[in-house]
């Protein structure tokens, strides 16, 4: 073999070898910029029952979910729940509310003026609350609050643009809207025969403090 046709196949043997590393680097950065894309959650039909208003006490357990899980749970690791139109967070103090779940995190929540899709920064640190007594992270009440009530149909509708990020108990960072207070999340719910206390809500969960 002459030493030209060594030369060559030395050529050749590099040239391939550049080429299949390339590949792999290439190959690398798209399962890396991949699995930075993240995923928005519907959860529907998350049951919160009370018992008395309309003038009567409010009692009845609150029913505890958790993002990280995308699940109710009955355990500790909770960040929001949920009682009639009521809603309390992992973190704070006690209201002073009957049946009010014990906070074992350190959850907090700000609320924005947004669309899911649009939110992409974490808010300013001191925007964001936690439960106190007598004071909800996320107020209640019929236009203070997260939902508007309309005493003519009884309407319970989630106020539009109303984005709530949650610091969650395992310091993560998650944007959740109120989709629908009604069993199944009906485009046009008949307050009136369909059941309610039904939440369903839609989320983006990340680990980056960067944002979404």
């Amino acid at each position: 073999m002459s030493t030209q046709t060594i030369k060559n196949l030395s050529l050749s043997l590099m040239a391939m070898l550049l080429t299949f590393s390339c590949s792999r680097s290439s190959d690398n950065e798209g399962v890396k910029s991949e699995s930075t894309v993240l995923t928005t959650v519907t959860h529907k039909n998350i049951h919160a029952p009370q018992s008395g208003g309309q003038g009567q006490p409010v009692s009845g357990e609150f029913t505890k979910f958790s993002f990280s899980a995308n699940a109710v749970v009955t355990n500790d690791q909770w960040d929001v729940a949920f009682r009639g139109t009521s809603i309390v967070i992992n973190g704070g103090t006690a209201i002073g509310l009957a049946n009010e779940p014990t906070r074992t995190g350190n959850a907090s929540v700000s609320m924005v003026s947004s669309t899911l899709d649009a939110l992409k920064a974490i808010p300013a640190a001191s925007t964001f609350k936690q439960d106190a007594a007598n004071t909800y992270a996320i107020p209640t009440g019929s236009g203070n609050g997260w939902y508007n009530y309309n005493p003519t149909n009884h309407m319970i509708s989630p106020v539009p643009g109303k984005i709530f990020v949650v610091k969650t108990h395992d310091g993560k960072y998650v944007k959740f809207e109120i989709i629908s207070f009604y069993k199944d999340a009906p485009a046009s719910p008949d307050p009136l025969t369909m059941p309610s206390n039904y939440y369903s809500l839609r989320f983006v969960m990340t680990s980056q403090s960067s944002g979404f």
